[in-house]
């Protein structure tokens, strides 16, 4: 069953009423509604091609956020064969928030990273709701550095709303682990592609982020805040988390305009969500799409043109 959205409320109406009639002749109450029920069907798209037209910055958060949107474990077991996990930092733990290990991708020798969220209460608690520790990101470091050695592309999938704040990781040297992940993306010899799948919070998606080529799909955010953290500061108040989004410009639009996204990746109807199989699909092909640009550049290319997409983007942002 669908998990509405506020903001889809009026929908939700809609297809519930379908759903209602077709479950009155399941039960064999002998009356045909197919006819009313496919009314219904339709004023149901229609209102979704409305609702989804032109979304504000906040509502995008929304389905960002939503917890039935396909995560990384979802996008590697349907895109990547011959998935090895590769767990630990070797130094301290194995962060659950952070996966990650070798695959193929049609064929291809890649390494593959992200962060996951789970997908029920004790899957989330397990992997900390996507938000990384310093042992999650010295993994990273550590797959990196693995992938230089033998020459293998890098994938990153972005979900996350932002490295974990606790007491514990602060003590473990959180934000040094997140410069040295950073570090580690400007300086491997390898391609270097990255997707925002759903939420990019802070310097923790930086981490992972840091690459030749950043697709986001089309209903994801990336900021340096979340909108709710951006309102407690400036405004003191977390309800003027909708201007907040207004303001940080996280929309994929708005990262393309600023020279941080390259590509929009389309999702379907509604959201990944409706479709999980087609928006995965989509992924890969934008994935295989990036590497195929990337794939004649020699190790010092790559480095140089990924440090100048960064060095970039202060000017872009200045002209916009």
């Amino acid at each position: 069953m669908t998990n509405y959205l506020d903001f889809e409320k009026p929908l939700a109406e809609i297809e519930g009423k379908a759903e209602e009639l077709r479950a009155m002749a399941r039960a064999g109450e002998g009356v045909d509604v197919e006819e009313e029920a496919g009314a219904l069907d339709k004023k149901a798209a229609a209102m979704l091609r409305d609702l989804y037209k032109d979304l504000t910055p906040w509502r995008k958060c929304q389905v960002a956020r939503h917890p039935e949107r396909p995560h990384c474990k979802d996008y590697i077991k349907g895109l990547f064969t011959e998935y090895t996990p590769l767990a630990g930092d070797r130094n301290f733990a194995d962060d659950h928030a952070v996966m990650g290990g070798l695959a193929r991708l049609n064929d291809t020798p890649v390494m593959v990273i992200g962060h996951e969220k789970g997908n029920d209460t004790k899957s989330r608690i397990e992997r900390n709701f996507g938000m990384a520790r310093p042992e999650g990101y010295r993994k990273a470091i550590r797959l990196m550095e693995m992938a230089d050695k033998f020459g293998l592309p890098v994938i990153t999938l972005v979900d996350t709303p932002g490295a974990y704040p606790g007491k514990g990781a602060e003590e473990r040297g959180q934000s040094e682990a997140i410069a040295r992940s950073t570090e580690m993306c400007l300086q491997i010899g390898v391609p270097l592609v990255s997707v925002i799948i759903g939420e990019g919070g802070s310097g923790g998606a930086v981490a992972f982020a840091t690459a030749n080529r950043v697709a986001m799909l089309e209903h994801s955010v990336y900021s340096v805040i979340s909108p709710e953290g951006c309102a407690s500061i400036l405004w003191k108040d977390p309800e003027k988390m909708r201007e907040a989004a207004e303001a940080l410009r996280l929309t994929a639009k708005d990262l393309m305009r600023l020279g941080v996204a390259d590509r929009i990746i389309e999702e379907p109807m509604g959201g990944a969500h409706r479709d999980p199989k087609t928006a995965i699909d989509a992924v890969g092909k934008s994935i295989l799409s990036m590497l195929d640009d990337l794939s004649d550049q020699t190790p010092e290319k790559l480095i140089k043109d990924r440090r100048q997409k960064y060095l970039d983007m202060g000017a872009i942002g200045l002209s916009v």
